[in-house]
């Protein structure tokens, strides 16, 4: 698709670091597409090649071309305990040569001891980043704040640190990984009628959806809420779209229409595993043979199951799921998961 390519080429002026492994498979998911009566694929970018990949490895090649052209030689960033992101930012800086400090953030809460050791957690210490805490895990605000506090302390020892913010008050260049993210899919299929992708911090599903429609593709994506309600992420990407339109610059009205949230799928909240998320991650598993994380892609592929549910995707469609890694938190949710399996 000619106009997908000239997205790609678009975002060539941004610096950039290397970090995926190539284009990640679209891959059909036969059983699923014949107990569900759907045409279902999948994105598989767990598959991106760093640090049991995910979406974050997309994400962080524009925040870290963005260090490195400014200098820098320590990034800082925030997130929950069990954050996919901190701990492929983790990854990105040991590839890079370069110092991470990683600020946890306690957003669930009633969590255990594995939960606080295991999982992203782990493999953040293997990476030999250094973990500072936050007790806060809804102030956006007051995490992105530490972090500056953090950096300035950095900045008298002589270091170059660089802070990627957590709020949507900020520019959102790791959006720009889902900008190219939505125009590879679309040169490897174009025929799909529905996406549907997770929507959490905004950056992937934003993105994603602004991929697709300046290379021309009308198809509906569907951002399945992870964290927030309805309401409260529909203004959460309104805000990122309409930041990433200054910084790829494009008219944001070509995009804001196409926003489509569904929370159905969200309860009991943010990072809490409840019986639809534990069902769609079962069943992934049991039929395709497919690990989703508890916290935003079994929640996602509960999402479409009650899409389908309700009928806002039909039956005999062609719909591609986004799925964004994150299995390494599965072990830190083996006791929540086998009160789970074992009932």
């Amino acid at each position: 698709m000619k106009a997908a390519t000239e997205v790609t080429e678009s975002l060539a002026r941004f610096p950039r670091a290397t970090l995926m492994s190539g284009a990640t498979p679209v891959e059909r998911l036969d059983r699923l597409s014949n107990l569900l009566d759907i045409d279902l694929w999948m994105k598989r970018d767990d598959l991106t090649g760093l640090s049991f990949g995910g979406n974050k490895t997309r994400q962080l090649e524009f925040y870290f071309g963005d260090a490195l052209a400014r200098g820098a030689d320590t990034v800082l960033i925030t997130g929950a305990v069990q954050s996919n992101f901190v701990r492929a930012a983790a990854a990105a800086a040991a590839r890079l040569g370069m110092r991470a400090i990683l600020q946890l953030e306690e957003r669930v809460p009633g969590m255990g001891d594995l939960y606080h050791s295991s999982g992203n957690v782990l493999l953040a210490r293997i990476l030999g980043a250094e973990h500072i805490r936050f007790p806060v895990g809804e102030d956006e605000s007051g995490a992105d704040a530490a972090l500056h506090r953090r950096a300035e302390a950095l900045r008298a020892e002589g270091r170059k640190p660089y802070v990627i913010h957590l709020g949507s008050d900020h520019s959102p260049l790791g959006a720009l990984g889902y900008v190219a993210g939505g125009a590879e899919l679309l040169g490897q299929m174009d025929d799909f009628d529905a996406a549907v992708v997770p929507s959490g911090s905004g950056s992937t599903h934003a993105g994603f959806l602004t991929g697709l429609r300046l290379a021309g593709h009308a198809a509906p994506v569907y951002g399945i809420c992870v964290r927030r309600d309805a309401d409260q992420q529909h203004r959460r990407i309104e805000t990122v779209l309409t930041r990433l339109s200054g910084l790829v610059e494009f008219d944001p009205a070509r995009v804001l229409g196409g926003i489509s949230l569904w929370d159905g799928a969200l309860a009991p909240g943010y990072g809490l595993v409840g019986e639809t998320t534990q069902e769609a991650l079962t069943l992934m598993a049991r039929t395709e043979g497919v690990f989703l994380d508890p916290v935003y892609t079994a929640k996602t592929f509960a999402g479409l199951l009650g899409l389908l549910r309700q009928g806002i995707i039909g039956k005999g469609q062609k719909v591609v799921l986004l799925h964004t890694g994150g299995q390494a938190a599965l072990f830190a949710y083996q006791e929540e998961l086998d009160a789970l399996l074992d009932r």
